[in-house]
């Protein structure tokens, strides 16, 4: 099972006079870990190299140090710590001494993985959407319960009877929902696939 961040994450470290700096940041889309790798990045610094994963989308940077020995075992990592939808930006200042390609690629990959496992994690839930109507007698006891089922609204829109609401819920807990919407709406209701 997958795990993402709970909130942003950095480790420090120096190794052979060069100081690396790494940064995490649990991030929902491709678009949200570019933002925080520009904004996240040292200008002053030798390097800024990174890399996120959001689903099957995964880049990675080198940032001018050779080839596959930032970026990619940054990336590697992200993997070997079984997350997910992480963005992780490592920032070294350089020393004045040579590392060779395996030495940066142990220290970039292993201030990646330091970080992550300082950081606080949470299991990611894979969630389908759903829509249903509820009366407004309905909809306050439908609220209240639908975080038991860990299921999120996304969205409601009221109309003249009550509301259309979009909803996030856990596969494992359909049947559950479904069988709580039928209830509280005396089978009048129930979950559509949107």
């Amino acid at each position: 099972m997958p795990f993402t961040l709970l909130g942003p994450c950095e480790y420090r470290e120096e190794i052979r006079k060069s100081r690396f700096l790494a940064r995490a940041v649990p991030v929902a889309s491709a678009a949200e870990a570019q933002a925080f790798i520009a904004a996240a990045s040292d200008p002053g610094a030798s390097h800024n190299c990174w890399a996120w994963k959001v689903g099957q989308q995964y880049r990675f940077s080198d940032d001018g140090e050779p080839g596959g020995t930032a970026g990619r075992p940054i990336l590697a990592a992200i993997e070997a710590q079984d997350c997910d939808q992480v963005a992780l930006l490592v920032i070294r200042w350089y020393g004045g001494i040579q590392l060779g390609t395996g030495g940066l690629a142990r220290a970039y990959g292993g201030s990646a993985s330091k970080c992550l496992q300082g950081g606080q994690r949470t299991e990611l839930v894979t969630r389908e959407h759903y829509c249903c109507h509820c009366l407004f007698a309905e909809l306050p006891l439908l609220k209240a319960r639908l975080a038991e089922l860990d299921a999120v609204l996304d969205s409601e829109t009221f109309d003249a009877s009550g509301a259309e609401l979009q909803l996030a819920v856990p596969e494992a807990r359909f049947a559950e929902l479904q069988r709580l919407l039928a209830d509280i709406s005396r089978g009048r209701s129930e979950l559509k696939k949107r």
